[in-house]
């Protein structure tokens, strides 16, 4: 292909503009290089000469090579935005990727914890400003359905005891007043007690490190999957699994889907919809277990 050089070109603009890290440029790389070696092997001489046609040979062709849909969806991304800085740099006038839909995937529903083991998993027993903080980070995500970054993100101002509630900066620097229950204000109040005596002068962060400045997302994960095992949690336990499962146990008591949303912090109710799957599994595992015509008995 005569101008193969515009791959390099846009790693740069990716690294050097954009600021991407190594890892997503090292992707882009990749799926671009995947998209030029089709070309050559079609007989395409310029980016230029790629239509939609061809975009959807290169995509059946994937597939058929057993790439997932999810993958397939990534190297249409990084073609579709390559070709925005095509356009962009006047070496194209169209974008062929604009009007082919990537293949759909099969919807993962997001995993939970029951009420039961997420119940056995808060019960930590222990003293000690490490252990205090530990429960608090639990309670509060639990609580509250916060997001791991939003947790690290909080200062000792965002917390009001008083009113019951915390605040939150979520996606798209919106902020929302989440509510807190009585747990995690009962675990919060014993860590704040003991707070003063890890963090540093003058650090705002609610939650720090033994360093005494603001804990990091990798180690909240680490004392997740910490606590995980020592109360016995037999799955893979992160963060995010606190969400889920504020979610789920929310909708499957309170049926209001909108009221989730808003808890949440989904700017679109399309992205809350899918607790409503994990609902309806619950209920037809009930009634599977429960309807005196849903089974026939072995």
């Amino acid at each position: 292909m005569n101008d193969s050089g515009w791959i390099d070109r846009f790693i740069r603009h990716l690294e050097i503009e954009r600021r991407l890290s190594p890892l997503t440029c090292k992707h882009y790389r990749r799926d671009l290089q995947a998209l030029l070696a089709f070309c050559e092997r079609s007989g395409i001489d310029g980016w230029g000469d790629l239509d939609d046609g061809h975009i959807r040979v290169f995509s059946a062709e994937s597939f058929r090579k057993g790439l997932s849909a999810r993958s397939i969806q990534r190297r249409l991304s990084a073609a579709r935005t390559f070709f925005r800085y095509l356009m962009r740099e006047k070496h194209v006038s169209k974008n062929p990727i604009t009007s082919v839909s990537a293949p759909k995937g099969k919807k993962r529903l997001p995993g939970n914890l029951d009420a039961d083991r997420m119940a056995r998993l808060l019960e930590i027993q222990g003293d000690g400003a490490i252990v205090d903080r530990d429960r608090a980070i639990l309670e509060l995500l639990y609580s509250s359905g916060l997001r791991l970054s939003e947790l690290t993100d909080l200062d000792c101002g965002d917390v009001d005891m008083h009113d019951r509630t915390v605040r939150v900066t979520g996606k798209g620097n919106k902020d929302r007043i989440v509510p807190v229950g009585s747990h995690a204000l009962q675990a919060l109040a014993r860590w704040q007690a003991s707070r003063a005596a890890m963090a540093d002068a003058g650090e705002t962060a609610l939650f720090v490190s033994n360093r005494g400045t603001r804990i990091s997302t990798r180690s909240v994960q680490a004392r997740v999957s910490h606590w995980a095992r020592r109360q016995g949690i037999d799955t893979n336990v992160y963060p995010h699994l606190f969400r889920h499962s504020f979610a789920t146990h929310l909708l499957e008591s309170s049926h209001d889907l909108r009221g989730v949303q808003e808890l949440l912090g989904h700017s679109n109710i399309a992205t809350t919809q899918v607790y409503t799957h994990l609902d309806f599994q619950h209920l037809a595992q009930i009634y599977d277990q429960t309807h005196p015509r849903a089974r026939k008995k072995d």
